[in-house]
């Protein structure tokens, strides 16, 4: 079992930045990859980010160049550095890990509002 808790949401104006993170614990050593999804309202849930064990990153075309996914591996962490935000960014964020037995863990979510 994992455990994942995520912090940082909240309400930004276009432009500006935010950043959330994730701490993991329980039996983190069985974890290969975290990462980020987000869903919006009357949407399907969508990947965001992803850091696998070995330092590969995979975004979404929507967030490149905007959003950052970093990992600490002795912290058991995992945030997301999201700048140039837009009112599409408007979603709830889900800090997601799975292992190596291929189960996948979520945390509770933590809402992201972009708005003017």
């Amino acid at each position: 079992q994992v455990q994942l808790v995520e912090s940082g949401g909240g309400l930004v104006q276009p432009g500006g930045s935010l950043r959330l993170s994730c701490a993991a614990s329980g039996n983190i050593a069985s974890i290969v990859a975290m990462g980020w999804y987000r869903q919006a309202a009357g949407k399907r849930r969508e990947l965001v980010a992803i850091s696998h064990r070995d330092s590969i990153t995979n975004y979404a075309d929507s967030v490149r160049g905007r959003f950052t996914i970093s990992r600490d591996n002795t912290q058991n962490t995992v945030a997301l550095q999201m700048n140039s935000l837009k009112p599409d960014d408007t979603a709830v964020y889900y800090c997601n890990a799975l292992t190596r037995s291929y189960a996948g863990y979520w945390g509770q979510g933590t809402q992201v509002t972009v708005s003017s």
